[in-house]
């Protein structure tokens, strides 16, 4: 199997981080670039559910539609530290 993890990075995760992940080839959308800005996160999830995208995010709220739901392509969370 060659298929390569696509992913979907939630709003609260700096564009940096895809722009990074693009430079090794990486496929990567933003909330920005999909037009889901100030989006719920059900329409995150809608989102990433129709691309076929893992969800990368800060938001410990999928994290219990994780454990609710099996129906999604996977939700990647980091927690997000202050400096």
């Amino acid at each position: 199997m060659n298929e390569r993890i696509r992913f979907h990075l939630d709003e609260p995760v700096d564009p940096v981080i895809a722009r990074t992940l693009r430079q090794h080839g990486v496929n990567v959308t933003t909330t920005a670039e999909a037009g889901l800005r100030g989006q719920s996160d059900d329409a995150q999830i809608n989102f990433a559910r129709a691309e076929g995208r893992v969800i990368v995010t800060h938001d410990a709220e999928f994290l219990r539609f994780a454990r609710e739901n099996s129906d999604h392509p996977g939700i990647a969370y980091c927690h997000k530290t202050r400096r």
